[in-house]
């Protein structure tokens, strides 16, 4: 985020921002049993946690019940139905306050993870806070129940979720203690909350207990198996040194109004990186494993990037080049110039919010993306291999968008079942009274041609065609039809629940995978589909997006030209694993094999 303001006296030009779970289920998870997804009684999921490498025979079809024998390859589209589900949140700045604190600007995310382990995803939004006394006390976040994927329930009071001391803002679930049943994490202001699930439908926060003494101004984090023990370890991304005692007065102008201060008028904070040490405690390990000073954190994504075996992390910065840390020997070796993805094609840091990755030219090596500020090009980093990405916004069609969006949420996703990742972006501005561009900005659907992007447009009153302050953005499938749906958080309006309403996907499968030797939450794994033409390869990702965590659940689709060949897993353990084609089925857990 980088904006002009006025400061003081002075005009300082900062440049661009260049249902609770039943008994057997619960008993099932402790007990570490294969859990099966639960899905649509006509598409029953399957379970496997066996090797295949009988792939001589002609492959079936993975079709979904009922679906159109031709690919669906029109124009997606999703229906906003938080209402008709039931979902009713709002992050609150309160910016009513008249503070104009750059703390107002972030936002807050959305989780969607399934904490009941019935197979459907259910949501928590943080609440965000109240500018009070020159204080900043947390306001409840809304933890959503999914009944039957046709209706969320809110259960925060019963499922012990209400207490939240902390401005908050991003939220991040996981299983951290492999017990089968997944956690959950809010950063925000003055400190983390770790909720860890009971296994009976409520949690308790023992932040203090696991020893995750941070007290920072926290963004997004991620969990990930950086020291390879089969634990997920913790980054955490912190922001700017803003404080009372550190608040200048920003104005417009004309200095008629006060404006947010730009993240120029502060230092960036250090991340830190918390190893798990399986006790139901985390050491801080920043110094340990390396990490640099500042930064401006705003999103993490984890995963292998240089295809090691090892799990690297990419982090957005805010006006400061971002940082891309290397697993080696122990230690985090940041990269991030050397491999290409610190700064734009015209050798500026940007404002970057939101980050994902995905191999989105079907090439087989994970590709970065971030979503960046007003007058900056959201930067596709293109995978070259050899340890090298290209800039290649311009190339792939980004540049198009032009200069007037404010990137936050994003994710890669299949919107359209043509089997090219498109990208989905939420957007918003973050300051008061912007120059070029308005605060409330729409939503964009970039559809993937083979590697060239195209903004898809959409007729009001759709979601996209609208306007909204946008920040967090989660993908899952929370009415468990096999298409992807897309959560976003806006602020200081109702949150949206956007239902993919395009026709059957011609073939799709929705992955899940359990891991044993490795992590149960197995990030770091890849699964690629082989194929008769370019594979479709799908990451298991820690973090991701803007303040926000996806569902667990991997969304591949295909149309009819495309011919399965085998499913091949390659597990953070090192394991790889072949499923055949014949044997896979539109919904499915796969089990990580033991030996």
């Amino acid at each position: 985020m980088m904006h002009t303001t006025l400061r003081n006296s002075h005009s300082n030009r900062y440049g661009s921002w260049p249902s609770i779970a039943c008994v057997s289920l619960v008993v099932a998870s402790i007990l570490g049993c294969n859990l099966e997804t639960q899905s649509k009684p006509t598409a029953p999921p399957s379970t496997t946690n066996s090797s295949s490498n009988s792939n001589n025979t002609a492959p079936p079809k993975i079709t979904a019940p009922n679906s159109s024998p031709s690919p669906s390859v029109g124009t997606p589209l999703f229906e906003d139905v938080a209402t008709q589900f039931g979902v009713e949140a709002i992050y609150r700045n309160d910016e009513e306050a008249g503070e104009a604190s750059i703390v107002e600007s972030l936002g807050g995310g959305v989780a969607a993870f399934d904490f009941d382990n019935d197979g459907r995803p259910d949501l928590f939004f943080p609440g965000g806070g109240k500018i009070s006394d020159q204080s900043l006390p947390g306001l409840p976040g809304k933890l959503f129940l999914n009944r039957d994927g046709q209706r969320y329930v809110d259960v925060t009071t019963a499922a012990g979720t209400i207490e939240h001391p902390h401005y908050s803002h991003g939220a991040c679930a996981s299983d951290f203690d492999n017990d089968g049943f997944t956690d959950l994490l809010v950063t925000g202001y003055g400190g983390l909350l770790l909720w860890k699930n009971q296994g009976d439908g409520t949690f308790q926060e023992i932040h203090d207990s696991a020893q995750l003494t941070d007290n920072l101004w926290s963004s997004s984090a991620a969990w990930g198996d950086i020291s390879g023990d089969g634990l997920l370890d913790l980054y955490v991304a912190h922001y700017v040194n803003w404080s009372w005692e550190n608040h200048p007065a920003c104005f417009v102008p004309d200095r008629s109004k006060k404006e947010v201060c730009s993240p120029g008028d502060f230092k960036g904070l250090d991340d830190t990186l918390y190893i798990n040490r399986g006790d139901g405690t985390f050491e801080v390990a920043s110094t340990a494993y390396g990490l640099k000073s500042g930064g401006k954190g705003l999103g993490v994504v984890l995963h292998d990037i240089d295809q090691d075996g090892s799990l690297d992390i990419y982090v957005a910065n805010d006006t400061e080049p971002n940082f891309c840390y290397l697993n080696k020997d122990g230690k985090l070796i940041e990269q991030a110039h050397r491999l290409g993805v610190a700064i734009d094609d015209d050798g500026i840091p940007n404002g970057s919010m939101g980050v994902d990755l995905s191999d989105y030219n079907r090439d087989a090596r994970p590709d970065l993306w971030a979503a960046n500020y007003e007058r900056e090009s959201f930067a596709l980093y293109r995978n070259e291999g050899s340890g090298f990405f290209l800039h290649v916004s311009r190339a792939s069609g980004i540049t198009a968008l032009g200069g007037l969006f404010v990137g936050f949420g994003t994710t890669f996703v299949d919107v359209n079942g043509d089997a090219w990742e498109d990208i989905v972006i939420s957007n918003g501005h973050v300051i008061k009274y912007p120059m070029h561009a308005s605060r409330q900005q729409k939503p964009l659907v970039l559809l993937n041609q083979r590697g060239k992007f195209i903004r898809q447009k959409f007729e009001a009153p759709n979601y996209f065609a609208m306007d909204h302050e946008g920040r967090g953005l989660a993908l899952c499938d929370f009415n468990i039809d096999g298409h992807p749906d897309i959560v976003i958080s806006n602020l200081n309006a109702p949150a949206a629940l956007l239902q993919h309403a395009e026709k059957q996907f011609a073939n799709f499968l929705v992955l899940k995978l359990i891991g044993t030797r490795s992590s149960r939450d197995p990030i770091g794994a890849t699964a690629t589909l082989v194929t008769n033409e370019q594979p479709l390869v799908r990451y298991r990702k820690g973090g991701s997006s803007y303040l926000s965590s996806p569902e667990d659940k991997l969304f591949f689709a295909w149309p009819n030209e495309v011919e399965p060949q085998k499913l091949v897993i390659r597990w953070p353990s090192g394991l790889e694993q072949e499923i055949a084609a014949e044997k896979l089925t539109p919904w499915m857990t796969v089990v990580e094999p033991t030996n």
